[in-house]
């Protein structure tokens, strides 16, 4: 094994990359608010640059925290096969602070009213006689004001607490001896059942919180699961793109062929299950044809149907024709290819989920606004992950389950 390869050292070119990304996505987010103007309604407030900024941040937080509940997850269920690859995935979960601060600014900018993405934050919106009194908003706004501050600065606190003891006892466990390091492998363990328990539960109300609240009227008790796997599977992609992307570099020699493998076989699982909750949602609504619920697909159907189909063919079919075989798992070129496709599709989901509760009739398709917005994330997300991914070895030492998961193959 080259032992020069188990320390990364970023690229310039990816460096570059990532500020080239940042500086052009900046600039289009300044254009961005500067021209999304709607002249003949005085309520607009920039809506949509708004929205896009809140669906960027919220979607690379989510692939990070989608990786911290991965890599409890390996810990909760003392897998082996993924510990060649814990590294990368702890990379991933490093940009989670980040993200959560540039949700925390678009929140406290809804509440100063510097925008409407959320309708309940709206002054006198529960006070019977206002001009923006809304009666299905007051019979629900005992869930909201003060208690959903308090739930979301809990969610914050919770994931980024647990995340950060994760790493920290990985790395302790790295400092000491083998037999030593076990103690700090079983607290991760424990830690990561109690984490499992809270993600469950936080996952499914922060997505109630952040985003079933934007379309306030609405509800739906699959929206939880429905969010959580769309970050689970955009997560298992950034993974997979990392490894094949270091193992073109010449790094990750010891992950094999199929622990590579295994992760596509998440890629292609997980696809199923968002498509699952997808149809079940869509299809339980339907069938029941109850007003204040099809009024969420309805509001889709007639100002986004080019993005539906686009997001259901591309994280659906897609996946299911190009991963199906064996063999387009262990294509590394194939996987990077289908995975930044993927990848893409789910950023479109949740413009597809966000844009019409705060955008509306003012939507014309996609443009310049969301695609310079993604790119500034994707740049930042860049610079963060490989940044802490150059701060360690890439492999991990003393693990109980290192060399099992060295000569892991089938």
């Amino acid at each position: 094994m080259n032992t020069d390869k188990l320390n990364f050292v970023v690229p310039a070119k990816a460096k570059m990359t990532s500020m080239i990304l940042m500086a052009v996505g900046l600039v289009s987010i300044i254009c961005m608010f500067m021209f999304d103007k709607q002249p003949d309604d005085h309520h607009y407030h920039a809506t949509r640059a708004w929205a896009n900024v809140f669906a960027g941040s919220f979607f690379f937080m989510a692939i990070a925290l989608a990786a911290a509940f991965f890599l409890g997850l390996q810990y909760a269920a003392e897998a082996g096969w993924a510990t060649t690859i814990k590294r990368v995935i702890e990379a991933v979960t490093w940009y989670l602070p980040v993200g959560l601060s540039f949700l925390l600014l678009v929140f406290i900018c809804s509440q100063l009213h510097l925008n409407t993405i959320y309708p309940w934050m709206a002054d006198g919106i529960a006070t019977e006689g206002s001009e923006n009194y809304d009666a299905v908003i007051a019979g629900k706004i005992g869930y909201f004001g003060v208690f959903w501050w308090i739930r979301t600065i809990l969610y914050m606190v919770a994931w980024v607490m647990f995340t950060w003891k994760l790493r920290k006892n990985s790395m302790d466990a790295d400092a000491i001896g083998h037999e030593e390091s076990k103690g700090y492998h079983l607290k991760n363990v424990k830690l990561s059942a109690w984490f499992m328990v809270v993600f469950a539960v936080t996952s499914s109300t922060s997505a109630w919180d952040w985003i079933m609240s934007i379309d306030t009227h609405w509800f739906s008790t699959m929206m939880g699961w429905y969010i959580f796997s769309g970050m689970w599977v955009s997560a298992m992609i950034t993974v997979t793109i990392l490894i094949v992307w270091l193992k073109k570099l010449g790094y990750l020699e010891f992950v094999t062929e199929s622990t590579v493998h295994d992760i596509g076989k998440w890629m292609f699982a997980i696809s199923f299950l968002w498509t699952y909750l997808y149809f079940s949602q869509f299809m339980l609504i339907w069938y029941a044809d109850i007003p204040e619920e099809v009024i969420y697909f309805q509001t889709r159907w007639e100002s986004y149907k080019a993005l539906m189909w686009t997001v259901l063919f591309v994280n659906f079919a897609f996946p299911m024709i190009m991963l199906m075989s064996r063999d387009s798992k262990r294509n590394y070129f194939f996987l990077m290819f289908v995975g930044v496709i993927i990848f893409i599709g789910h950023y479109l989901d949740i413009i597809m989920v966000v844009m019409p509760g705060t955008v509306g009739h003012h939507w014309t398709g996609l443009s310049w606004m969301e695609l310079g917005n993604f790119l500034f994330f994707l740049g930042l997300f860049m610079y963060v992950v490989l940044t802490n991914l150059s701060k360690r070895p890439l492999m991990v030492k003393n693990h109980p389950f290192l060399e099992e998961s060295a000569h892991h193959s089938y």
